[in-house]
């Protein structure tokens, strides 16, 4: 993931302490304002001479940026940078930066040779932009594209373990975790926001389904979920595909009564055990949720649909049947 820091060059308090509360990684700031800023929070802060810059002007420039970053195992590029030779760099490794005036300069940063840079860092006079920045490049894992899927039955199947995922996160209607019994076929399973008569919203919460579920992880890994806990990284997306990313505070697995539900897309077919209650749903192709003790057969909700094949949670290309 592309790291975002701040430059805090000149140091001014009021920027520094709003960088923080952004979410930055690291600060660059005078040397002798290092140890304040490390007292307003626990952050990675260089010293403004413990990074080498450089401006491109030239091809020796771009082969000096080159040859500091694979020595010093960082480089920064001041503004002015140019994507032809922000990508030949690239090519020579990892350990790149470049300055950002704009949240449109760092979404370029970040797709060039569809890997990005490995940091931006945000110039002062785009601090304005810094917390869209760090939403755009840290919050944000793009947009998934979701299929409608047609639900084919739904079966009371008893006991098991089921996982809820509370993370540190409010969600909105539409929001939720994919999850579902094949990678290749997940469900978006909605997280509590809605009210009821028996139980007040809890909008951190995703009741996901039982322990050895896959879910979608950020990255495009997948973990049972089982495995989720606290101060790990979940993956939210809602019904138009747009995702970001949420840290779990809390992992309960409690045995209660579970449901089986049957769906097809197209001619791919896929299962999930959710908690038979009413507090659990899924979304409509329209973006609303759905509770599971209200669906019928013939009803339609959202899903997304993966070629088949994980290995500790990453993709792979390998001939597999789950059923």
């Amino acid at each position: 993931m592309i790291q975002v820091w701040f430059k805090a060059v000149p140091f001014d308090k009021t920027t520094v302490t709003l960088a923080l509360e952004s979410g930055v990684d690291a600060l660059i700031a005078p040397a002798d304002k290092v140890d304040a800023i490390k007292a307003l929070g626990r952050v990675v802060v260089f010293a403004e001479d413990e990074v080498d810059a450089i401006c491109l002007e030239s091809k020796a420039d771009e082969e000096a940026a080159t040859r500091c970053m694979r020595s010093q195992g960082k480089v920064l590029l001041r503004l002015g940078w140019e994507i032809i030779p922000v990508e030949n760099i690239l090519a020579q490794g990892e350990g790149l930066g470049v300055e950002v005036a704009s949240l449109e300069q760092a979404r370029l940063a970040a797709g060039i040779l569809e890997r990005g840079v490995d940091f931006v860092v945000v110039v002062p006079e785009a601090i304005h932009d810094l917390k869209a920045i760090v939403t755009a490049l840290k919050l944000s894992e793009g947009r998934l594209e979701l299929s409608t899927a047609r639900i084919d039955a739904i079966t009371p199947v008893g006991l098991g373990h089921r996982v809820c995922v509370d993370t540190c996160s409010l969600l909105r209607t539409g929001q939720g975790m994919l999850v579902g019994n094949s990678s290749a076929f997940t469900f978006l399973v909605h997280a509590e926001t809605e009210e009821n008569p028996y139980v007040a919203a809890r909008p951190f919460r995703i009741n996901a389904g039982a322990v050895h579920a896959y879910t979608l992880l950020p990255r495009n890994r997948t973990a049972y979920l089982g495995e989720v806990a606290s101060g790990r990284e979940v993956l939210i997306v809602d019904a138009e595909g747009r995702t970001s990313l949420a840290v779990v505070g809390r992992s309960k697995v409690e045995i209660r009564p579970l449901i089986l539900i049957s769906a097809t897309c197209g001619d791919k077919a896929g299962t999930i055990f959710l908690q038979n209650a009413e507090t659990i749903r899924l979304v409509r192709p329209d973006g609303t949720p759905v509770s599971v003790v209200a669906l019928a057969p013939g009803d339609e909700i959202l899903c997304r649909l993966d070629a088949a094949g994980r290995h500790f949670g990453m993709a792979i290309s390998e001939e597999i049947s789950e059923a």
